[in-house]
């Protein structure tokens, strides 16, 4: 598809001006040990259910999740501290992103500031409808404090549909299905969102997001930067003082 022509997003009515929504969970980077062993278990959680072999590989925290220039946003239940919903946000800041290792970018997305979401996990019901909307809304801020020019995301049917609903458009004309490494070589439909024109196009469908993400305050999604997550470290015997690690239990 060729791309959109380039406006700036609107910005949204200062924060005193807009109303205000408590929800019954937080979303937050997973800046330290234990939100990011949080994380990792409601991922493993929610690709056991849908491609168990695949998900055998993620019961551990990944490479990608340390780097530079990804992000892990966590959600969990203000009541228990419950995880709820998690997803990683790489940008190709400093190197290219994952799913290059699979694909060749068309001509239109090379050059441009890109970040791709990958391993999105949300429990079932409808509160996990509503975690992937407050992480969709997280995404969004990330997107702009990045200055993100397109976002990228992968999904395998039915997956796939969630995206388009949210207005991601195919990268490849034929809406090919493509074998993606990072996602144990399952068949994935590649598509992208153009972050400068979201609030023109979502308010041209009459998008609900636009009034979830644009124009209502949700002190409960705060994705400032917090202490980055360390790697895990061997434990040293003896061990005078508890120690929180980041295996999954």
């Amino acid at each position: 598809m060729p791309p959109l022509p380039f406006r700036s997003a609107a910005a949204p009515a200062s924060d005193n001006a807009l109303p205000t929504e408590r929800l019954p969970f937080t979303v937050r980077r997973a800046g330290d040990g234990e939100a990011l062993r949080k994380a990792v278990q409601i991922r493993h959680a929610a690709y056991a259910r849908h491609v168990p072999e695949f998900a055998r590989s993620l019961a551990l925290p990944e490479e990608s999740d340390f780097d530079d220039d990804s992000v892990v946003l966590l959600a969990e239940s203000r009541l228990d501290g419950e995880p709820l919903g998690s997803v990683r946000i790489q940008t190709n800041a400093h190197r290219p992103l994952n799913l290059e290792d699979s694909i060749v970018l068309p001509s239109w997305l090379r050059g441009r500031r890109l970040a791709e979401v990958t391993r999105l996990g949300v429990g079932e019901g409808r509160v996990g409808h509503l975690v992937k909307v407050a992480l969709m809304k997280a995404m969004f801020e990330y997107w702009l404090e990045q200055d993100i020019d397109w976002a990228l995301a992968t999904g395998r049917v039915p997956v796939d549909r969630q995206y388009e609903q949210l207005l991601f458009t195919d990268v490849f004309e034929d809406k090919s299905m493509v074998p993606l490494r990072h996602v144990g070589g399952i068949p994935h439909r590649v598509m992208a969102f153009e972050v400068a024109t979201a609030e023109e196009r979502w308010t041209a469908a009459g998008h609900p997001l636009l009034n979830f993400v644009r124009r209502t305050r949700h002190p409960d999604i705060d994705i400032s930067r917090r202490t980055p997550a360390a790697r895990p470290q061997p434990v040293r015997a003896p061990v005078q003082r508890s120690m929180r690690g980041l295996a999954v239990v």
